[in-house]
C-alpha cells in the first residue's frame, strides 16, 4: 500500500519556511525561487487538507496546526539526515551507537577512553550528544544514555532499564594558593571562602555543609556555572572552592592545578548509570558498548 507521505521537497520547503517564517528566506536557504517554495507549500496544504500558514502584515506565520506539524516534520527530517550520514560515513558496514551523555562526564571521562574502544571494536562508531535530564527515548534517535543521578531519579525514568556503573564521589577542590600553605582546610574555613556554585545542583554546597555539621549562611552564594567543566576551570583560576566529582578533575589534580581542599566527601547517593529503553529490540551496538564499558568502571 502506498504510504500517505508528502514529497520530501515539499517537507523541506515547509521546514525552512516554518523556521524562517518567510517564504523568501526559505527560498534563499534551499536555492529555489520564492514561487517554487510557494507552489510546494500550496501543494502540501492541499495534501494535508489544513492551512499551515496564514498571511500577516510582515509576511507569513504558522497556524496552530502548522506549528504542531512543523515540530514533527523537523524531527523526522533530522532523523532522516542522521540515518543518511550514517550510511554515507560507514557505507553500511559498521555498527553505529547513538549515545546521550551528561556533558562533562562525556568530555572528561568517556572520550579519553574511546580510542581503546576503537582498537577493540573498530567497526563500532559512537555518536554522542549531551543531555542532562531524563527524556523519552521514543522522541529521540538515542539508543542509550550515560546519566548521573540518584536511584530515585533513575527508577522514575519511565520505560527504561539501567545498569549502575559507579558511585559519584564529590569533594571540595580549589587552586593551591587558596590553601595558603596548609595541607587542607576545615569545613568552617571553607565556609569563609568564595563558593563556586553548580546551576544544575543548586543545593549541593548546603548539603555538604549540613553533612559536616557546619553553619554556612552563604552556602547558596557565589558565581554560578552550568557545567562541571566550567566550575573546575573557575576553581583552577582561583575564583573559589568548587564541589565537583573527583573523577571529572583527575587531570587537574595530577597536574597540581587543583588540590582537595577537604577530604570529606558528600554522601549524596548519586551514581553514573547506563540507561537504555525497555521493551524494544536494542541494536547489537548497545550491548557491545556496554560490554566494553563495564570493565572500565570497576
Amino acid at each position: 500500500m502506498r504510504r500517505k507521505i508528502p514529497s520530501l521537497q515539499a517537507l523541506a520547503c515547509f521546514d525552512a519556511a516554518a523556521r524562517h517564517q518567510s517564504y523568501t528566506r526559505a527560498a534563499q536557504e534551499l536555492a529555489l525561487t520564492q514561487g517554487a517554495v510557494s507552489r510546494q507549500l500550496t501543494a502540501l496544504e492541499d495534501f494535508v487538507g489544513v492551512a499551515l500558514f496564514q498571511r500577516t502584515r510582515h509576511g507569513v506565520a504558522l497556524t496552530e496546526r502548522g506549528r504542531a506539524y512543523a515540530v514533527q516534520v523537523a524531527l523526522r527530517l533530522q532523523a532522516l539526515e542522521r540515518d543518511t550520514l550514517d550510511v554515507m560515513s560507514t557505507q553500511g558496514r559498521a555498527s553505529v551507537l547513538h549515545l546521550a551523555a551528561v556533558p562533562t562526564f562525556a568530555t572528561r571521562w568517556l572520550i579519553p577512553r574511546l580510542p581503546d574502544l576503537k582498537r577493540t571494536q573498530p567497526e563500532l562508531t559512537v555518536h554522542i550528544e549531551t543531555r542532562t535530564r531524563p527524556f523519552m527515548f521514543a522522541d529521540t534517535p538515542f539508543d542509550a544514555a550515560l546519566f548521573a543521578g540518584t536511584p530515585e531519579q533513575v527508577n522514575q525514568w519511565a520505560g527504561t532499564r539501567a545498569v549502575k556503573l559507579f558511585d559519584e564521589v564529590v569533594l571540595p577542590v580549589c587552586a593551591p594558593a587558596l590553601l595558603a600553605g596548609a595541607s587542607s582546610l576545615t569545613p568552617d574555613a571553607i565556609a569563609q571562602l568564595p563558593l563556586l556554585q553548580q546551576s544544575t545542583r543548586p543545593d549541593v554546597w548546603r548539603q555538604w555543609f549540613e553533612a559536616q555539621g557546619v553553619a554556612a549562611p552563604h552556602a547558596l552564594s557565589g558565581a554560578r556555572f552550568e557545567l562541571f567543566s566550567m566550575t573546575a576551570a573557575a576553581a583552577v583560576h582561583g575564583m573559589g572552592v568548587a564541589l565537583v566529582p573527583r573523577l571529572l578533575i583527575q587531570d587537574e589534580l595530577q597536574r597540581g592545578e587543583l588540590v582537595v581542599a577537604c577530604d570529606q566527601a558528600l554522601a549524596n547517593q548519586r551514581a553514573y548509570y547506563f540507561v537504555q529503553p525497555e521493551g524494544k529490540d536494542n541494536p547489537p551496538a548497545t550491548q557491545i558498548f556496554l560490554d566494553w564499558l563495564t570493565p572500565h568502571t570497576n
